[in-house]
């Protein structure tokens, strides 16, 4: 878990840059956040640093907070504390750094029992979220024990777009705590700070995908075997 000023320290803590982080396809920034004598380290993602797509529009780095605050409208905390702010290189986002062990990834998570139930919430964030780019490296283990999502700026796009790894609980009941949990967050709504970074046309797919996910019950399968990102890992 993070500790407890993260948030705070990532909204408004000194920035000071460090360095690039390796084999991002947009300029991806390890950073320390300080105050006073507290700091914790950080990934910022400037939007000025994002290559252009197709098919998403600009300033993906809103989304990196969009799926944060979707993780926490869950309940799940599978996102690390994700905020938006202005940086040494512009506006872009901030999202507290995982010291994970990086010999592990879903593809290895997956054999241990204990990780389940969590990689089973990811699976059904990454369905509900539309996630266009679920790779294995993307499951972080953290000292903590759990397992964390992280790269989710490819998601709530309202056409299907999903391209995950994680297809092995598929045609598998979903547990009913994460049906609670979706069917809850239908029924209420979508937090106010969510929706503000949603168009009208992806906050009504993203909850006719809770809808459907929830009187299907099950975790979807992939019959084209077509869904599957590049690289895996």
């Amino acid at each position: 878990m993070w500790p407890p000023d993260a948030l705070a320290l990532l909204q408004s803590g000194a920035i000071t840059v460090k360095g690039r982080l390796p084999w991002s396809s947009n300029i991806t920034l390890l950073a320390e956040l300080s105050a006073g004598e507290a700091s914790i380290l950080a990934v910022y993602k400037p939007g000025r640093g994002e290559r252009p797509l197709w098919d998403f529009p600009p300033d993906l780095y809103k989304r990196e907070l969009a799926a944060y605050l979707f993780s926490e409208g869950l309940g799940w905390g599978l996102v690390p504390p994700t905020v938006v702010r202005e940086g040494p290189f512009g506006e872009g986002s901030l999202q507290w750094f995982v010291q994970a062990d990086f010999e592990q990834h879903y593809l290895t998570l997956l054999e241990e029992p204990r990780h389940r139930l969590r990689l089973q919430r990811i699976c059904a964030f990454d369905l509900l979220a539309n996630n266009a780019d679920r790779k294995s490296g993307h499951c972080l283990l953290a000292p903590d024990g759990l397992v964390y999502a992280i790269d989710n700026g490819l998601t709530f796009h309202p056409e299907p777009k999903l391209r995950t790894v994680i297809w092995d609980f598929a045609g598998e009941p979903i547990p009913g705590e994460i049906l609670a949990d979706i069917k809850r967050l239908g029924d209420k709504g979508l937090p106010e700070a969510l929706a503000a970074l949603l168009e009208p046309d992806e906050r009504e797919a993203l909850l006719l995908r809770a809808k459907v996910l929830v009187e299907g019950g099950d975790f979807p399968a992939d019959s084209t075997g077509q869904r599957y990102p590049w690289p895996l890992v």
